[in-house]
């Protein structure tokens, strides 16, 4: 069974016993992942691997991502918002044709807070919000998910602990945002080249830049194939099965 095909029954299976999968943390999902849970985690542990991530998204660069991940053959995670530059909902064909094409799908929280300034309900509600978005849009959610900021402190973690949630930060960031530019993104191309020289293995970028698209994506994805290394999703990065990476209520 292929990648996407094991996905697309993974996810058949939970919507079909969706009922009987309580939203706690002890459930049989988090006996089954070999990720741990409520810690950061901004390495990859599979050797040979290294995990594209973007951020922010869906918008309207997005479709374009996908069409040249898929030119390249490559799949990556996308940490999605449900109200951010755009609306989980206004764009689900999108969410939904990035999950069909292989890659996984994680969450960025509903609104892209700066959690450590949230109570410990806020949190959750942020969470879970994006939950039922994904529900109905996929129907399941993700166990992955990826602070705005990549910005924590001990109660984010615990209530993602509790929530079920795998906490994935940076080991490289291309900072792409503050070069948005022609003339700029060259930075973010060689701050990516220098931080996979220094063993950074998880790439945080953004799919609601431009130039990212455009530039970005592509010099990221020659650099790494000449290195001998395979892009993959963050799950599959951290040696977790795809049935792990998601869930439902």
């Amino acid at each position: 069974m292929g990648l996407v095909q094991h996905i697309t029954a993974s996810l058949l299976c939970l919507a079909a016993f969706s009922a009987a999968i309580p939203h706690i943390a002890n459930n049989d999902q988090t006996v089954r992942s070999v990720v741990p849970y409520g810690v950061i985690i901004d390495r990859c542990t599979v050797p040979g691997t290294v995990a594209l991530t973007f951020d922010d998204g869906p918008w309207i660069y997005t479709a374009r991502t996908l069409e040249i991940l898929r030119e390249n053959g490559a799949r990556v995670t996308f940490f999605i918002n449900g109200q951010a530059l755009g609306n989980i909902y206004a764009f689900s064909g999108l969410v939904q044709q990035a999950l069909a094409d292989g890659h996984q799908v994680a969450s960025h929280t509903w609104s892209h807070p700066f959690l450590p300034a949230l109570d410990r309900d806020a949190i959750i509600g942020e969470m879970t919000r994006l939950e039922a978005a994904f529900m109905d849009v996929i129907g399941a959610f993700p166990t992955y998910m990826r602070p705005p900021f990549l910005a924590v402190n001990g109660l984010v973690l615990s209530t993602m602990a509790e929530l079920g949630y795998h906490v994935i930060s940076a080991s490289t960031d291309t900072k792409d945002y503050e070069n948005d530019d022609p003339n700029l993104i060259h930075r973010s191309i060689e701050k990516f080249r220098n931080e996979l020289n220094a063993g950074g293995t998880i790439v945080l970028a953004h799919d609601v830049h431009q130039q990212t698209v455009d530039m970005l994506l592509q010099a990221m994805l020659d650099d790494v194939r000449a290195r001998g290394l395979t892009p993959v999703p963050v799950g599959e990065c951290l040696g977790d099965s795809p049935g792990e990476w998601y869930r439902a209520w």
